[in-house]
């Protein structure tokens, strides 16, 4: 599945944490598949897997580390110091149809 800017191997039951999306108002959320597998059957090509539709439960909203951005040039006096913390959400994937 395909979760904000990254790919995603996943089975029903799985626990992501992808970038922030919004729920519906049931919490639940629908994703795109980027590639089924199936036992011995690979299925990748656009036109099937738009039949296929991989749901996930909403857990929770959460940010992510703290990541410290420092830019310094030397001999001018140019610092810059700045932080930025990622909206991340953990969803459960529910089915796979």
């Amino acid at each position: 599945m395909r979760a904000g800017g990254r790919q995603e191997k996943v089975e029903v039951g799985t626990i992501v944490t992808m970038d922030r999306v919004k729920a519906g108002e049931d919490g639940k959320v629908q994703l795109v598949p980027v590639l089924l597998v199936d036992g011995d059957k690979i299925t990748s090509d656009a036109k099937s897997l738009a039949k296929v539709t991989v749901t996930a439960e909403v857990l929770e909203d959460l940010r992510g580390p703290k990541i410290v951005i420092q830019k310094f040039k030397n001999k001018t006096g140019y610092k810059k110091r700045q932080g930025h913390r990622q909206e991340l959400t953990r969803v459960k994937v529910t089915g796979i149809k």
